[in-house]
């Protein structure tokens, strides 16, 4: 069975190689990408979804569906580790188990540091979240310093006290949320007559022209994107730092 393993990844390797070698060299004015698809992202990005930052245009609209099945994987990724790591499937509601002790005491300079700087990195996740139609930034950025942001306050204080304030139960939740909204976007469209996450059907409901409707459904997709990112950052480090010791009543 290893060796059928091992001829099968040498096999796709090969494979791989061999496409590599077919591809343009990296950067090369002359590629199809550049010559084709580029400039007319450029001309007309702006025009078609009154999105300035070119790269948000490009993610959440003309490959809108590679950036939902992108969410969706980081969505996995967090199920896939909490099946591996989970080791109490069967008990409802458990708590930390008690050889993995918390530690006591008060850490006045962390707790009095954390207590400045996690609102301003939420605050600065939002900016980053909502700002990313006109500069670096956007859904995956905003949804990882928000995450960063409550795992600091578990490396502050304790995982017990980041729990009681973000319980496990609604992280998931939220990780599922993010990814259900940006699919439920794409669907809402489907059901208006239009393309799969053809922002352009909200018009009619939002007012708006149809441009300025695909701007505003970019912007609900990249809510959905950070949603889930940030989910998925606090469950993953829910699981590690528990050691798979908690339970879904947490």
């Amino acid at each position: 069975m290893k060796r059928l393993t091992l001829i099968i990844l040498v096999a796709c390797a090969l494979l791989m190689l061999l496409a590599v070698s077919e591809l343009p060299d990296w950067a090369d004015p002359a590629s199809p990408a550049s010559i084709h698809l580029s400039p007319g992202f450029i001309e007309q990005a702006y025009e078609a979804t009154h999105t300035p930052n070119v790269v948000t245009a490009v993610l959440a609209d003309y490959r809108g569906y590679d950036t939902m099945f992108e969410t969706v994987v980081v969505f996995l990724a967090a199920l896939i580790i909490m099946i591996i790591l989970r080791r109490t499937p069967h008990r409802r509601f458990c708590k930390i188990l008690p050889h993995r002790p918390q530690r006591k005491g008060r850490d006045t300079v962390l707790r009095g540091a954390a207590q400045l700087i996690i609102p301003v990195m939420q605050i600065f996740a939002l900016y980053v979240l909502g700002h990313g139609h006109y500069s670096p930034g956007g859904g995956f950025q905003g949804g990882v310093i928000f995450g960063a942001s409550f795992i600091l306050l578990a490396l502050c204080y304790n995982l017990e006290f980041t729990l009681s304030r973000f319980r496990e139960r609604i992280v998931l939740f939220c990780c599922a949320g993010g990814a259900l909204l940006y699919a439920g976007i794409g669907a809402l469209c489907l059901g208006m007559g239009w393309n799969f996450l053809g922002y352009a059907a909200l018009a009619g409901i939002l007012g708006v022209s149809e441009a300025m409707a695909r701007s505003h459904g970019i912007l609900l997709v990249e809510v959905g994107v950070g949603i889930t990112v940030m989910a998925v950052m606090v469950s993953i480090y829910y699981d590690l730092a528990s050691g798979g010791d908690m339970c879904e009543g947490l």
